[in-house]
């Protein structure tokens, strides 16, 4: 099809395409534990029965050792054409009172500004509508063959690692084509070529072998939870910058974020500064950040005039692309256990190890992918970074050696929020995907 074609056809499929979306955000489909199941089957079947009638008519819901089942399908293209994978997940966080929503997050509302809210419009329920449009903008008949695989558990403990090794056939692909990205700010295109790891422990900290009066014994005892906290404030310097010796960090040289995009994003309270040096790229994609996601001590309400014994935090730490985990959290480690103050004891055990991932930038999908973001918006893409990870990148590259992945997704970090209240979609921004992975296909296919 001409690309002026597609762009056509994107515009007049998108009623349909919204009204699609917002079907698809009433679904509570939330897989933690402790959620109720029946909206995550509805949610997969559902989306099973959208993906079958645009062409995916061998597509089902596969068999799991355990927890919500990922969808598969393929359609055959032109015999010799290159293979394509569409990935995307049909689970979201969950959504609960104390976020602060504005608006019912299962109810999707149409505001002022003209974007959509409610949870999963963007992630990453706005990127199953754009491979929805995708595929209705070649009637279900696409110019290359195409995978599709739909993740049921990305936001909680996936199952969808051990899947594709177990079934390594069946991502076998030239790209993978990773709708659950987006751009900086709508209107503004990117590919996300980096993104940082994760890596997590458990540091628990003792002072006495007991609890002790604390007007008795304060003053010269100290109480674990203060060790805690001063040991923690050694993570970073007065900039807020990692304070961690032998942690990687890099400078970002692709497209950046504004500071007023990101405060905007994040919502910072009134007077609150920025943490960090630097460009936002380089703070938020190519250096490390530290953060303590997790406390455990005595509560408020069951507290008493007592010096705490031990005192326990988790400590997450984004690590940059190109960088080895088990060197990153060894450092991190090494760090705890030498910054303790009056002789604290200090004991880690590590929980995660997430690597990092850098696309190849020099492969003909991402040329094709570049042209096809032009054509979209008019105006040539920038490389971006994420902060977040997706160990199953790492996996698929494993794989299937060779294959090249574009990261793309209606998710604009500066309105989207989300995990947060208040998430939203910007309408304009899954018609530019559609047309956008739609001229991909076409490229692909005339390379190919």
């Amino acid at each position: 099809m001409d690309h002026q074609d597609i762009a056509a056809k994107a515009a007049t499929l998108m009623p349909d395409v919204l009204s699609d979306l917002e079907g698809l955000v009433a679904i509570p489909s939330v897989a933690f534990p402790g959620y109720p199941a029946e909206p995550v089957h509805e949610m997969a079947e559902k989306t099973l029965a959208m993906f079958r009638a645009v062409g995916f008519e061998n597509a089902a819901l596969m068999e799991v050792p355990s927890g919500y089942p990922p969808i598969y399908g393929e359609i055959a293209g032109p015999p010799g054409s290159p293979t394509v994978l569409l990935y995307a997940h049909y689970d979201v966080q969950p959504a609960p009172p104390e976020q602060g929503w504005s608006s019912d997050p299962w109810t999707p509302t149409r505001k002022a500004d003209g974007r959509i809210y409610g949870r999963g419009a963007a992630d990453d329920k706005g990127g199953i509508a754009a491979h929805l449009g995708t595929l209705r903008v070649f009637d279900g008949k696409p110019p290359c063959t195409v995978k599709l695989l739909l993740e049921g558990m990305e936001e909680t403990e996936s199952n969808l690692e051990a899947f594709v090794e177990a079934h390594p056939d069946l991502v076998q692909c030239d790209v993978f084509l990773v709708c659950d990205m987006g751009n900086l700010e709508a209107g503004e295109p990117v590919l996300t070529t980096a993104l940082r790891g994760d890596v997590a422990c458990i540091v628990t900290v003792r002072t006495l072998e007991h609890p002790l009066h604390s007007g008795v014994h304060g003053g010269a005892a100290p109480d674990a939870m203060m060790a805690l906290a001063r040991l923690l404030a050694t993570l970073h310097d007065e900039n807020g910058d990692v304070a961690v010796h032998g942690v990687s960090s890099g400078e970002w040289t692709g497209a950046d974020l504004s500071e007023a995009a990101f405060r905007e994003g994040a919502d910072l309270l009134d007077g609150v500064q920025l943490t960090g040096t630097g460009s936002m790229g380089s703070r938020l994609w190519s250096r490390p950040s530290v953060s303590a996601i997790g406390l455990d001590m005595t509560t408020i309400a069951g507290s008493s005039n007592v010096l705490i014994p031990e005192a326990r935090a988790k400590i997450s730490m984004r690590i940059v692309p190109g960088a080895d985990p088990v060197k990153e959290l060894d450092a991190l480690v090494a760090h705890l256990q030498s910054h303790a103050p009056w002789g604290a004891q200090v004991e880690v055990v590590r929980t995660k190890e997430a690597p990092p991932f850098l696309c190849r930038t020099d492969g003909p999908a991402y040329a094709a992918a570049r042209l096809a973001l032009k054509t979209a918006y008019g105006k040539e893409p920038g490389d971006a970074g994420s902060g977040g990870s997706i160990p199953l990148l790492r996996t698929l590259e494993q794989l299937v050696p060779g294959a090249e992945f574009i990261l793309v997704g209606p998710e604009d970090v500066a309105k989207a929020r989300i995990h947060a209240s208040d998430e939203s979609v910007d309408p304009s921004e899954i018609e530019k995907l559609i047309v956008t992975q739609a001229v991909f296909l076409e490229e692909l296919a005339s390379a190919g």
